[in-house]
């Protein structure tokens, strides 16, 4: 069997996660880390992005402005399999 390319895990993560949070607007997703646990063979995906729920107008221009991010760890094994998805605190205090 294939081993799993690097591309290949963030493009699984990506899809699982919009799937996932399909219903709640995910939107500006985007890559923020990679990891590969040689040891246990699997991918670790960070991504991060903003939800607009239920805004519109005035409301979502400034959410843009001032979104807070969510970050989620995918990891993924060298099947393709999504094996969990993880929140990842922010080491940012601001």
């Amino acid at each position: 069997m294939d081993e799993l390319g690097v591309k290949q895990a963030v493009d699984t993560a990506k899809r699982y996660i919009s799937d996932l949070f399909a219903d709640e607007g995910v939107v500006n997703l985007g890559l923020e880390e990679i990891d590969y646990d040689e040891a246990r063979l699997v991918w670790r995906i960070t991504l991060g992005f903003s939800r607009v729920r239920d805004l519109s107008g005035r409301e979502l221009n400034h959410m843009f402005a001032t979104a807070r991010r969510d970050y989620k760890v995918v990891t993924i094994d060298n099947s393709g399999r999504v094996l969990s998805v993880k929140n990842r605190e922010s080491s940012y205090a601001g």
